[in-house]
């Protein structure tokens, strides 16, 4: 296969933020670098973003993954202009997706990015790069590309529905992803993390696990809910004993048979269920 997928480590790979007991901080200790903002003595969302990306960047994933897309580099522009605009602050629900899609994060940046709806409800539209070895069935086209992300499409479309407009979504939401890689196997096919290696998932989950617990720390949420169950187990284990609420909602991506049958109506009994008001 040649050398194996992803992207070169970086000269100087940026390490861990640990508390002083060595876990991800969530509970115990604080980073204590003097790089990045804070809110309330906590890194802001923007700096949590680029350690995850730079983390990230040096890990190796063998076949049958051949590509890796990792958008908190080439689509750095969007995905720091979506938490700049919308990460600020405090929020009741966070709710969290697996890893970007091909034709969602991996085009605009932005957690369930449909380009129609990042560009034309949430107001993001800046310049996107190209990944440093792109797969010839998955190009990367940024806001020209029409393809639309289906998922992305359902999450964002109810959330316009039910809330009307971005500032009354993300007064009491916010979307992110557990895990910032795409990956694609020589067919194009996606594969997602959970289906990875446990040799690789070990460095990608504590790497991911230290930026959801940091995430959460600075969004002092109350609920923390996974967009499907991959996502649940994760925010589980990373926040057990935290006092955060946690649980799931329904994927909405049409690989599911039941998200083709209403998701935005399975979405509100699902939120009403755990106790959050749905407009």
């Amino acid at each position: 296969m040649g050398d194996p997928a992803g992207v070169r480590k970086p000269a100087r790979a940026i390490p861990p933020c640990r508390g002083a007991a060595g876990d991800t901080g969530l509970r115990r200790g604080t980073c204590r670098r003097r790089s990045g903002r804070r809110e309330g003595g906590r890194l802001d969302l923007v700096t949590t973003a680029r350690r995850l990306g730079a983390e990230v960047a040096g890990l190796r994933f063998a076949a049958p993954v051949t590509h890796v897309y990792n958008p908190l580099e080439y689509a750095w522009a969007p995905h720091r202009d979506y938490l700049r605009r919308y990460g600020t602050g405090t929020r009741e629900v966070i709710l969290v997706g697996m890893n970007p899609g091909p034709w969602g994060m991996a085009q605009t940046g932005v957690p369930f990015g449909d380009v129609e709806m990042v560009r034309d409800w949430l107001g993001i539209e800046a310049p996107v790069a190209r990944p440093r070895r792109e797969h010839p069935k998955r190009p990367v086209l940024g806001f020209a590309c029409r393809r639309r992300e289906v998922s992305g499409g359902r999450l964002w479309g109810w959330a316009r529905e039910r809330f009307g407009t971005p500032r009354r979504f993300f007064a009491r939401f916010l979307v992110i992803n557990y895990c910032p890689l795409c990956f694609m196997e020589s067919t194009g096919r996606n594969r997602t993390p959970d289906r990875l290696p446990a040799v690789e998932r070990a460095g990608l989950f504590a790497a991911c696990d230290r930026a959801l617990a940091r995430s959460v720390r600075t969004l002092a949420p109350r609920h923390v809910l996974g967009v499907g169950r991959f996502a649940q187990t994760r925010i589980a284990e990373v926040l057990a004993g935290s006092g955060v609420a946690t649980g799931w909602v329904p994927h909405p991506s049409p690989a599911s048979p039941s998200a083709n049958r209403g998701w935005a109506d399975q979405m509100d009994t699902a939120l009403r269920r755990i106790g959050i008001r749905v407009p």
